[in-house]
């Protein structure tokens, strides 16, 4: 994937202050959504994001909603990167971007962090944690983002989104999927009027840390933002906890996370309630098994756009092929034998 460096420099230089090039863009080897280049210019780097081409699904791939929640964030207690520009005239590099700060840390690929000590494991848990509930607690208005969803009904809407979606790239038949679009429908707990910020990908290597310290620098990928329903991040990072830790999956199943310093799921649920000040989260079934269909139905959208030949990393994409059964037979069992 080629971008016109000519044509990127010039237009940074009319919109970005201070901005001078030329310019260089490196793809970064990782990431299925939106392709993600390192930008070298004469006065450093930076990141840029762009849409991927071709035909996407509706509403898919939202670089402007990425931009403009990171920027609102930016005076608040969640970390993200300092934004410099949003283009989403189509005709300077093929499609839409933004151009926001390179942040100069690490990022935790293996969720099992083997590489540090328990202590620093536990402090790079428990940062995730606070910001999760940082993030939660900031008032959308006071941020200027009033607007950037719908408060009520969260879940309800959210389960006819990604039904719908899941539909529409479906490659094949699989009875398990049906059935938890079945009990969802059928469970889906009353409206409680709770309503916040909502990341959409709440999981460790969607962040930035700090080289040797578990300081959090940086929360990334936020194409998935919304105005929603708070137990939905929750819900979608303590997943995590019950994904296996092989393959292509990057889990905590079958790790003994007593022995490495990894809070239980039980432990880190009540943390962030601590934190945000509530006494629990009933429904905990209907919460982690909407999050593994909705993992399912991202994926079956990766799939898609592999074999319609529009992913941003095509050979990785279609490994995800076998994934997909697999979370919608994890789904029905917490259905069938609970939390």
């Amino acid at each position: 994937m080629i971008i016109d460096e000519a044509a990127l420099g010039a237009y940074l230089e009319a919109h970005w202050p201070g901005f001078r090039g030329p310019v260089k863009a490196e793809k970064f080897a990782g990431g299925q959504s939106n392709p993600t280049f390192m930008l070298s210019h004469a006065g450093g780097r930076a990141v840029l994001r762009k849409k991927p081409p071709g035909q996407l699904l509706k509403s898919a791939h939202a670089v402007d909603r990425e931009y403009r929640v990171m920027k609102a964030l930016g005076g608040t207690a969640v970390p993200v990167p300092k934004m410099h520009v949003l283009c989403e005239d189509e005709s300077v590099i093929g499609t839409a971007f933004y151009v926001m700060e390179f942040v100069d840390g690490r990022i935790i690929w293996d969720p099992a962090i083997p590489e540090v000590s328990n202590e620093q494991r536990s402090a790079i848990y428990d940062a995730m944690n606070a910001a999760l509930a940082a993030l939660h607690m900031v008032d959308p208005a006071a941020v200027g983002l009033a607007d950037f969803g719908r408060p009520g009904n969260y879940f309800a809407r959210q389960l006819s989104r990604w039904t719908e979606q899941y539909r529409a790239s479906e490659t094949e038949h699989l009875p398990d999927v049906d059935q938890v679009i079945t009990w969802l429908e059928r469970n889906l707990p009353p409206d409680d009027g709770r309503s916040s910020l909502v990341h959409g990908d709440y999981r460790i290597d969607n962040m930035i840390f700090a080289k040797s310290s578990p300081e959090l620098l940086a929360i990334l990928d936020w194409e998935l933002s919304t105005i929603g329903h708070p137990f939905a991040d929750i819900a979608y990072q303590c997943m995590h906890w019950r994904l296996p830790h092989a393959g292509s999956f990057r889990g905590l199943a079958g790790i003994d996370r007593k022995a490495v310093g990894i809070p239980t799921e039980q432990d880190y649920v009540a943390r962030y309630c601590l934190r945000t000040g509530i006494d629990g989260i009933p429904n905990w079934d209907f919460y982690l098994a909407f999050s593994l269909f909705r993992m399912a139905a991202i994926l079956q959208g990766v799939l898609k756009r592999a074999l319609s030949g529009n992913a941003s990393n095509p050979e990785r994409a279609m490994q995800v092929k076998d994934n997909i059964p697999i979370l919608a037979r994890m789904a029905v069992d917490v259905i069938e034998k609970g939390p």
